[in-house]
């Protein structure tokens, strides 16, 4: 079952949502050459504290995950597509990185992701990449609308995606998000139009696209975690938490 939640729970979402987007904004500004994954992860742990909230990922362990996450921040870099887990790395110019954070605050979670390149790009394919990624994201957004069908959301994902020549992986997408981090339903990157539930006001997804350049194949790393492309190729991937409402979809997580 897909949760809706009324208009007084999504005013107090908001505050979760803020928050989610005020991290990730903090920890671009801080992905600089030089500075490590696991400093990121500090930087975020620390904001953490400091709002009362509490991580999604420190001991999140599903059954994919080679143990507990352990940290508060996944950072995946160049050929790491999702679920990095922050290791002793100090950035490069010219690295590809992708952030993805999720808190409880007020008993309410939000989960927003990033993708950016560090310092100076090292190819133009790589912009290109976070930007059809964007592009993506924006779609889905635009199809979370009260009277569509889930599918509508995946299509418009994965309509974006292969038009500009990318693969689409399914094996990991969106998600409800609510009082806890992955609730029903599943949002793959790609689908049927017209399909699946037919949206209502009050419900909340994570919508999240993420591509490789050119594969859609993933193996894990000996990491347990962290999600690598097959062939060695660069990742992106973008998330934000939008809020089905009878005015249009609301983005919680905007930056």
């Amino acid at each position: 079952m897909i949760q809706r939640h009324s208009p007084a729970r999504i005013e107090e979402m908001r505050a979760v949502g803020a928050f989610v987007g005020s991290v990730l904004s903090a920890l671009e500004s801080a992905a600089k050459p030089g500075v490590s994954l696991v400093e990121l992860d500090a930087l975020a742990h620390d904001m953490i504290r400091q709002a009362g909230a509490t991580s999604c990922y420190i001991d999140y362990h599903p059954s994919f995950g080679g143990s507990p996450f352990g940290k508060v921040l996944c950072t995946s870099v160049n050929d790491a597509a999702l679920h990095g887990l922050p290791y002793d790395y100090d950035l490069q110019s010219g690295d590809l990185l992708s952030l993805d954070f999720a808190v409880n605050l007020g008993g309410w979670v939000a989960d927003s992701a990033v993708s950016l390149i560090v310092g100076t790009p090292a190819t133009a394919e790589d912009q290109r990449l976070i930007d059809v990624c964007e592009e993506a994201l924006e779609a889905g957004i635009a199809a979370a609308v009260a009277g569509n069908r889930l599918g509508d959301i995946s299509h418009a994902i994965g309509a974006v995606a292969k038009a500009h020549g990318f693969e689409v992986n399914t094996d990991f997408g969106g998600h409800g998000v609510g009082r806890t981090m992955h609730e029903n339903p599943s949002i793959p990157n790609d689908g049927m139009p017209g399909q699946g539930p037919k949206l209502q006001p009050g419900m909340v997804f994570a919508i999240e696209p993420w591509l490789m350049h050119t594969t859609s194949e993933i193996f894990t790393d000996t990491d347990g975690w962290t999600l690598r492309s097959i062939d060695g190729s660069r990742a992106a991937h973008v998330e934000h938490t939008v809020v089905v409402t009878k005015d249009g979809p609301l983005v919680l997580t905007a930056r």
